[in-house]
């Protein structure tokens, strides 16, 4: 996991061992070194653009933007959905 610098990210430790897995962090102002979290954030501007304000979105409507990106063929994934790689890798865990 490639955290970004915020103090959001301070427990770090913990979240680490909770998920067992190795946490990194990126280089101040290098946000290409967190590039499918950078792609994430300029899909999701798609839909909520800067300066949105979010008091107006309801639980529904971020729940569409959710089903709607988690379906959506990604070239990282080799033009498989997130869901479709997420249902992959839950088969092989149970």
């Amino acid at each position: 996991i490639t955290n970004d610098n915020g103090p959001e990210f301070a427990d770090y430790k913990v979240t680490s061992k909770k998920l067992k897995a190795p946490i990194y962090f990126n280089d101040p102002y290098s946000s290409w070194q967190r590039g499918t979290n950078e792609n994430t954030n300029g899909l999701i501007r798609q839909f909520y653009p800067k300066g949105t304000d979010f008091t107006k979105i309801t639980v529904n409507d971020i729940k569409k933007v959710q089903y709607l990106l988690n379906h959506r063929p990604r070239k990282c994934l080799g033009f498989q959905t997130p869901q479709e790689v997420h249902n992959q890798k839950s088969q092989v865990l149970h």
